[in-house]
């Protein structure tokens, strides 16, 4: 069995300010390196076997400063990044909701679906953190590991292995500087992505 620490970054002026980041590439602020720093400070009698990272700078500064602690190196991967929010990305919610009018209803098609020009959908998210994570798995098969990712991806790939619907996932997004943790026994199969279109 291989434990996964899902952490989620710090947090950012986009997280404060309330604007879409998706894969943009912001900086934690003052308080995200605060909150980094708490985590890294709760898991100081904590061993962990590796700590992998997205490559966007908030997730990987925050996997740094808990590195620091723990005393591994990071090693990035883009599959570890947030959920590509296309045209949204830059955009406060309240100008997406006034020019876009997004449905944010629990449609089971916007698990296949992108909600926003230019997008991943969820599916597309769940498919390269699966296979990160199976990576990761065959790579340190009973260990325990730290990925510091984003809050839907962590959120995704924490409902697949947990077997929670899929249309609930963002009631599953941690804070920032929070995590989830999962237990992967056997490979991560994808779950079926056929859901009705309503």
């Amino acid at each position: 069995m291989t434990e996964i620490w899902l952490v989620r970054h710090g947090q950012t002026d986009w997280n404060l300010n309330g604007i879409y980041q998706g894969q943009s590439d912001v900086p934690l602020n003052e308080t995200g390196v605060t909150q980094a720093r708490e985590l890294a400070a709760s898991l100081v009698n904590t061993r962990f076997d590796a700590i992998y990272a997205s490559d966007l700078v908030r997730a990987r500064r925050t996997a740094e400063i808990i590195a620091e602690v723990v005393r591994l190196p990071v090693s990035t991967d883009p599959r570890l990044r947030e959920i590509n929010q296309g045209v949204w990305e830059g955009q406060s919610i309240q100008s997406v909701l006034e020019r876009y009018k997004p449905d944010f209803s629990r449609n089971p098609k916007y698990i296949t679906t992108p909600r926003a020009e230019g997008a991943e959908s969820l599916a597309d998210v769940i498919t390269r953190m699966v296979a990160a994570a199976n990576d990761y798995h065959r790579a340190h098969n009973g260990g325990r590991i730290l990925l510091c990712t984003h809050g839907l991806s962590a959120a995704a790939l924490y409902c697949v292995v947990r077997g929670i619907p899929l249309v609930d996932v963002v009631t599953l997004i941690p804070e920032n500087g929070q995590l989830l943790i999962i237990h992967v026994d056997d490979p991560i199969s994808l779950p079926e992505f056929n859901y009705k279109i309503v």
